[in-house]
């Protein structure tokens, strides 16, 4: 019996689906970096790690955040430069590095390392400036060296440094979390900060560059933060009245729950924390619109994912990687499809290694988690047109709030092929549901499905990595309506032509 509808109304367009809406962000932090992408802290050469990449490569991952998170607040760049014998081990003031618990950063891999990685995985670079500790010039001057094709000092020493053209650095953020970790900025303070780096690296791009640099500015959860902000940046008597490209905030959710100890309200609560996305993201679109326009200021949502129990500085930030984290991951990218119209970019914490993480490495080996998987079902949908999907379900009571026990999204390709993902939320029971797709005449069909068959906790390990692949989809066909039964914590996607 049917308990759930979807509908498609593939003329009702949202906007285009960015294909940095499936970005990531990779920290100096546990074993991201070392032991992730790099093989070790001591590599001499070439030190990264093929089967990562390979990896990566595959996932067609569209842009990487790099070096931080609260890391880039106390980071040097000039540090990680030149040969490698000769760079500094300075402290890491946040992180501990692999599982050893030792607060130092070798600076193996830096700047060059980084962007090489980039260019090897086919991936857009995002750096992240350091406004906490540094200074204006200092970033002005990482523009200049990464990017500046003259004859200055910096460029030179880039040349030297074994790379002759500059390299596409597109994503600058001025600082992170400053609130935070990046110096317990009053919105005000960080508004005047932003100004001022702003005019020096934002003015990169007038005579030195050939492309545009977009920069973005730090946004905050506390939306009266991010009132106050954008206030205070547009508070100037001359100059770009608002001199950002994007806004971006931080969503982690889960931070109460052990995976080893959880259970089905524990994964509703869960499943509840990661939808509140929704309201971020809604209500720091309408904080833009109210100085400016969100057609202008793109959402960015440089951190987010599953932050449990497991996930501590002693444990490099690692937790285990399960089908109910990956369930999250769906959800959320349902809901970034939906706000398409404002959203520019997302990275998920992180890559390799630490907290959400979509490849896990241990030794020589390496393989991909649950929300890989996830990931992937969803490349369909970049670039893409997201259209308006409506869609009738059961709930459930989660304290004061409501979980849909279904949710789904829409797009539709420049050839008219509709993608539509499904995801059941419900940990509990299945869920058949109906597909109405407006506007399209329904005549091949073509479905997937993760993690039938596998519970909430199951947790990826070398062995039974391959276990979590899709597997074919039965999807019936009448009248143009499309039917299929979905297990509990599983996620379809549905290629209609």
């Amino acid at each position: 019996m049917t308990d759930a509808s979807v509908t498609v109304h593939t003329e009702a367009s949202i906007d285009r689906i960015e294909p940095e809406l499936h970005g990531h962000f990779s920290e100096h932090l546990g074993r991201c970096i070392y032991d992730g992408i790099w093989h070790s802290q001591s590599a001499d050469g070439e030190g990264f790690r093929e089967d990562v990449m390979t990896l990566l490569s595959d996932l067609e991952m569209p842009v990487l955040r790099w070096p931080g998170g609260c890391f880039a607040d106390d980071y040097h760049w000039e540090d990680g430069i030149g040969p490698r014998e000769d760079r500094p081990r300075r402290r890491n003031l946040f992180w501990s590095q692999d599982r050893s618990e030792v607060p130092e950063e070798p600076n193996t891999f830096g700047t060059d390392e980084f962007l090489e990685f980039c260019e090897r995985v086919g991936t857009k670079p995002y750096l992240a400036t350091n406004v906490g500790s540094g200074d204006p010039q200092e970033a002005a001057d990482w523009v200049e060296y990464a990017c500046y094709d003259g004859d200055t000092e910096l460029a030179d020493r880039r040349r030297e440094n074994g790379r002759d053209e500059p390299y596409e650095v597109p994503y600058w953020g001025i600082g992170n979390e400053n609130w935070g970790c990046g110096g317990r900025m009053s919105p005000e303070q960080y508004a005047r900060e932003y100004r001022r780096f702003a005019t020096y690296v934002g003015s990169m791009d007038n005579l030195m560059l050939d492309d545009d640099l977009e920069l973005i500015a730090c946004g905050f959860e506390d939306h009266e933060w991010n009132h106050r902000f954008m206030e205070e940046v547009g508070n100037s008597s001359w100059g770009v009245e608002f001199p950002l490209d994007h806004l971006t905030l931080h969503h982690y959710y889960g931070r109460t729950m052990s995976v080893a100890e959880a259970d089905e309200d524990d994964y509703d609560q869960f499943l509840v924390e990661a939808l509140e996305m929704d309201d971020h993201i809604e209500r720091i679109a309408a904080t833009i619109n109210t100085f400016a326009t969100t057609r202008d200021i793109g959402v960015i949502i440089d951190e987010w994912g599953a932050w449990h129990t497991e996930a501590v500085a002693e444990s490099g930030l690692e937790q285990p990687g399960t089908v109910i984290d990956a369930l999250s991951a769906a959800a959320v990218l349902d809901v970034f499809n939906d706000h398409a119209d404002v959203m520019t970019m997302s990275n998920i914490a992180q890559t390799v290694n630490v907290l959400q993480c979509l490849v896990e490495t241990e030794g020589d080996e390496a393989w991909a988690r649950p929300t890989y998987r996830v990931f992937d079902l969803y490349a369909p949908h970049k670039g893409n047109q997201a259209v308006q999907t409506s869609v009738e379900a059961s709930t459930r009571d989660v304290g004061d709030d409501e979980l849909p026990l279904v949710g789904a999204s829409a797009s539709v390709s420049d050839d008219g092929e509709t993608y539509i993902t499904v995801t059941n939320l419900d940990t509990r029971g299945s869920h058949t549901v109906e597909i109405g797709v407006v506007g399209s005449e329904t005549t091949d069909v073509d479905a997937k499905v993760l993690f039938e068959d596998q519970e909430p906790d199951l947790v990826v390990n070398a062995d039974n990595a391959d276990e979590f692949a899709a597997a074919d989809l039965d999807v019936s066909v009448e009248d143009g309506v499309l039917t299929a039964e979905l297990e509990p914590s599983t996620v379809a996607g549905i290629s209609v032509q």
